[in-house]
């Protein structure tokens, strides 16, 4: 009998929730606003100061939903900086970008997650073309990848780090990218339980319910036979980006356990418990290594109505 693990946001191991979005694209300020109440006395609507309450005034402002990672280009003072000079769909190009700190300057000082000190994951908006890399830091703060942009349009690149020393932990940064030359606008896939890739057949058993845990389990095989000797990638046996359409709200998991822990299955099913914040489509891409080599499944699931929800953000299926 299998035991189903548990993921969270990249370099935690709590179950993941994406929260709900307030901003699409290039969001640049800061997030941990301070909410505001209607009055600075603090005896105004005291019975005890003789006042009777002010129907016509304002109530006290509700706290702002944490957001999830990869809406905005900076947060928390840190700014992702992408490349200014022009791509172009299907060229090579030496990839390169700056993460700026609190002071301004390029940040230098990383701590290691899962085996990088950086994730950067590109994908373009209409959610095809996913790319999940590891750039270079240089000693003057510049990360460098060797990067081709297969096809045109809008992308959405995403730099998933931890500063070091910082008390908050890891944080997703997001921004956009032009890609030019001749576009061709694709529809978001239909939700299917079977996805095949490189010779290799993965399979989804599992419902995402909004609001409420659901679990997920991924079965990889290859010429109908169960691979049972998936290899340690990053430090783990699978890793599962799940971006949300539409406003392409963004979180990196992995599962529970580790390679050689003695309780940690090397497949075939790589089991995970998720939540997420809304109704709607989101896309799932499961990284997994065998015999050498990194393979990408990909999947659209839909996450049905459940207690707790929000509307959906950003239009519904296919709506990009």
């Amino acid at each position: 009998m299998r035991t189903i693990t548990k993921v969270g946001a990249f370099g935690a191991g709590l179950t993941l929730t994406f929260g709900v979005a307030f901003g699409i694209g290039n969001a640049v300020g800061p997030v941990d606003t301070e909410p505001t109440t209607a009055h600075d006395d603090p005896g105004h609507d005291d019975p005890a100061h003789g006042d009777t309450p002010d129907e016509t005034a304002e109530a006290p402002a509700a706290p702002a939903a944490e957001q999830p990672g990869g809406l905005q280009i900076s947060e928390r003072g840190y700014t992702l900086v992408p490349p200014s000079e022009p791509l172009r769909a299907g060229e090579p190009t030496d990839f390169r970008f700056r993460i700026l700190g609190p002071d301004g300057e390029p940040l230098t000082d990383y701590e290691t997650s899962h085996e990088k000190d950086l994730h950067l994951i590109v994908v373009r908006r209409d959610l095809s073309g996913f790319q999940h890399v590891h750039p270079v830091l240089g000693a003057d703060g510049v990360w460098s990848v060797p990067l081709t942009f297969e096809t045109a349009g809008d992308h959405r690149v995403f730099a998933d780090f931890t500063p070091a020393g910082d008390p908050d932990g890891s944080l997703t940064l997001g921004a956009d990218l032009a890609v030019t030359g001749d576009y061709t606008p694709r529809a978001l896939p239909e939700p299917v339980r079977t996805a095949t890739v490189d010779g290799y057949t993965v399979t989804m058993a599992g419902d995402l319910t909004a609001g409420a845990d659901s679990e997920l389990t991924l079965s990889v095989s290859r010429d109908g036979e169960p691979v049972t000797d998936l290899e340690p990638y990053l430090g783990a046996y699978g890793h599962l980006v799940a971006l949300r359409a539409g406003d392409l709200a963004y979180l990196h998991v992995h599962p529970e356990g580790a390679p050689g822990d003695g309780e940690t299955p090397a497949g075939p099913e790589i089991a995970f418990s998720t939540t997420a914040p809304s109704a709607g489509d989101y896309r799932l891409y499961l990284d997994f290594k065998h015999e050498g080599e990194v393979h990408t499944a990909e999947f659209t699931a839909t996450a049905g109505a459940g207690d707790g929800t929000r509307e959906e953000p950003g239009g519904g299926h296919g709506g990009h």
